[in-house]
C-alpha cells in the first residue's frame, strides 16, 4: 500500500470515528430501554413519598463540594451512573415537596400527567414563541388561559401568559399598568401594596422602572389585610405632593398568614381614584374555581389584572404561572413587537401569539403541562381536589385551636394558618423560642414538615394545605404532632 493510500484511509477512519462521536441520535431500542428505565425509577420514587422523611437532610454541605465540576466531562457516562446516586441519594436531600406531608411554605404537588406531558413537549420540541410555527400547540395553551379567564370571572377581552411563576406575571402586571397609566413618567408613578405582601411585589416595581422610594407599604389590619382607609390616606398624600399613584397590588392569599386583602373595597377606591388594581393570586386565586368558595375572594373578578400560580392552587410542576388582564389589548401594548425575520402575527384578535402579549420569544411549551392534566382529570376533580385542602386546613385550625398553650393568630381564610405558643406571664422572646421549639420538634418527627414566619416581631408557625397528596390521614398526623409536641415545650419551660 503506497503512503499516500496509508494516509488517506487513516483520514477516512478518523472522520469516520468523527461522525460516529458527532451522532447524538439514539437508537429507538435504545431510547426505549432508557425510557422504561426512567419511568421505572420515578414510578417508584413517587409511590415512596409517603414512607419518605418530610423533609429530608439538608445540612449537606460537604456534598455538594463533592458535586462541583468545573469542566464537563469529554467521556460519555453510562446511565445507571448517574441515575442510581439521583434518585438513591441526591434527591432526597431535599425538602420532601411533593410529599403528603409536605405543609410548609406554600406546596406544589407535582401531577404525573404533568410530568408526561413535559416529556412529551421536550421530545416533540416544537417552537410555540409565535403563532405560526405551531398554531394547532399555540391554540392548546390559549384554551388554558381562556379556561383560567372563565374560572376567575374575567371578561372575553381578557388576554393572558403563562410564565415560570408567580414573580414574572407579577412583574408583566406592572409593565402593563405603567405603560398604560404612566408612559414616559416613571419618576412620578407610584405604587401601593401591603406590609404583608410578597417581596417579588417591590421586586417587580424595581424591574419596571418604579424606584424603592416611589412604592408605598400600606399597614395591615389585625387580620394581615391591607387597611384600605390607610391606603385611601396615602394615595392622598401623594397626589397633593404632586406624585401620580397608579397602581395597587393587592394580594389574595399572603404567604406570611393567607391573608385575603379586601379585594372589593380596594377595586371600588381603584376604579374612584382611577388606579390600576393588581391581585397578586399566586396562592389563593384557584379558590375562585370552586363556585361555593368565591365569596372568599369577594372582589377578585373585577381586577384589571391578576397573577396565578399554577403549580400551587393546580398542583402542577414548580415552573408554571400565569398572567391575566382584563384589557387584554393593554397587554399586548405592553409588549408587542415584531421584526423581518419574524412570520407575521395573526391579523386581529381571534389568534393568540404569545410573542406579542410577554417579553419571551424563545419559550418552553409549558401550556401543555395544564392543558393535558386537565383534560386527563377534568375540571370537576380540580374543583374538588381544591375544595378538600380548605376542608383539610379549616379541620385542622378547629383542632389546634382547642390546644392548651396554642394561640391562633390567623384562622385560615382559604388554606394557609398561623398560630404561635404562649402561656401566662411568658414575654414574647420566650413566646418567640418556644414556638421556633415547637416547629423544631414536630419536624424532627419527619412525618410532616411546617415552616415559620416572622410578623411584627412576632414567630408564627404555619400550616399550608395545598398537595393534592395531602389527606385526611396527613393532617391528623399534624394535628398529633403538633398537639403532643405543643404539650412537651410547654411543660420544658415550666420545669423549674
Amino acid at each position: 500500500m503506497s503512503a499516500g493510500r496509508g494516509a488517506r484511509g487513516e483520514a477516512g477512519a478518523a472522520r469516520a470515528a468523527h461522525d460516529d462521536l458527532a451522532d447524538l441520535e439514539l437508537t429507538p431500542e435504545r431510547m426505549t430501554a432508557l425510557g422504561a428505565d426512567v419511568v421505572e425509577r420515578v414510578v417508584a420514587h413517587l409511590a415512596s413519598l409517603a414512607e419518605q422523611p418530610a423533609c429530608g437532610d439538608t445540612d449537606v454541605a460537604a456534598l455538594c463540594r463533592q458535586l462541583r465540576e468545573d469542566r464537563a466531562p469529554d467521556a460519555a457516562s453510562e446511565p445507571a451512573a448517574l441515575l442510581d446516586p439521583f434518585f438513591s441519594s441526591w434527591v432526597g436531600k431535599s425538602f420532601t415537596t411533593p410529599g403528603p406531608g409536605y405543609l410548609a411554605f406554600i406546596p406544589g404537588g407535582g401531577l404525573y400527567a404533568a410530568a408526561l406531558a413535559d416529556f412529551i413537549a421536550d421530545a416533540t420540541n416544537r417552537y410555540v414563541g409565535v403563532w405560526q410555527a405551531a398554531p394547532a400547540l399555540v391554540q392548546l395553551e390559549a384554551n388554558v388561559l381562556a379556561w383560567f379567564a372563565d374560572w376567575m370571572g374575567f371578561p372575553p377581552s381578557a388576554r393572558g401568559l403563562l410564565t415560570s411563576g408567580g414573580s414574572l406575571a407579577n412583574f408583566g402586571a406592572i409593565v402593563s399598568a405603567r405603560e398604560k397609566l404612566l408612559g414616559p413618567a416613571l419618576r412620578d408613578g407610584v405604587l401601593y401594596t401591603s406590609t404583608q405582601a410578597h417581596h417579588c411585589i417591590a421586586k417587580a416595581a424595581k424591574l419596571a422602572g418604579i424606584l424603592p422610594d416611589r412604592v408605598r407599604a400600606i399597614p395591615a389590619d389585625g387580620s394581615f389585610r391591607m387597611r384600605v382607609d390607610a391606603l385611601s390616606a396615602a394615595i392622598a398624600t401623594d397626589r397633593a405632593a404632586g406624585l401620580r399613584p397608579f397602581c395597587v397590588a393587592s394580594t389574595a392569599g399572603t404567604t406570611n398568614t393567607g391573608a385575603v386583602d379586601p379585594l372589593e373595597e380596594i377595586a371600588d377606591l381603584c376604579a374612584e381614584q382611577g388606579l390600576w388594581h393588581h391581585v397578586d393570586g399566586a396562592y389563593g386565586a384557584f379558590f375562585h374555581a370552586v363556585p361555593e368558595l368565591r365569596p372568599l375572594l369577594a372582589g377578585l373578578s373585577r381586577a384589571d389584572s391578576l397573577a396565578l400560580d399554577p403549580h400551587k392552587g393546580l398542583f402542577l410542576p414548580y415552573g408554571t404561572g400565569a398572567l391575566l388582564v382584563r384589557d387584554g389589548e393593554a397587554l399586548r401594548a405592553a409588549h408587542a413587537a415584531t421584526a423581518h425575520y419574524l412570520p407575521p402575527t395573526p391579523d386581529g384578535d381571534e389568534f393568540y401569539d404569545a410573542s406579542q402579549y410577554g417579553p419571551e420569544l424563545s419559550r418552553d411549551f409549558r401550556g401543555l403541562r395544564v392543558w393535558l392534566a386537565v383534560k386527563l382529570h377534568g375540571a370537576a376533580a380540580f374543583r374538588a381536589a381544591i375544595a378538600e385542602k380548605r376542608a383539610l386546613a379549616v379541620s385542622a385550625a378547629e383542632r389546634l385551636a382547642r390546644v392548651p398553650g396554642l394561640v391562633m393568630d390567623a384562622a385560615p381564610q382559604l388554606s394557609l394558618f398561623a398560630f404561635h405558643l404562649a402561656w401566662p406571664g411568658a414575654t414574647q422572646a420566650q413566646c418567640n423560642d418556644a414556638t421556633a421549639e415547637l416547629l423544631a420538634a414536630v419536624n424532627a418527627r419527619q412525618r410532616v414538615m411546617l415552616t415559620g414566619c416572622l410578623v411584627d416581631g412576632r414567630r408564627l408557625a404555619r400550616i399550608c394545605v395545598l398537595s393534592f397528596r395531602t389527606r385526611a390521614a396527613h393532617i391528623d398526623a399534624a394535628v398529633q404532632d403538633v398537639a403532643e409536641e405543643a404539650a412537651a415545650v410547654l411543660e420544658s419551660h415550666h420545669r423549674p
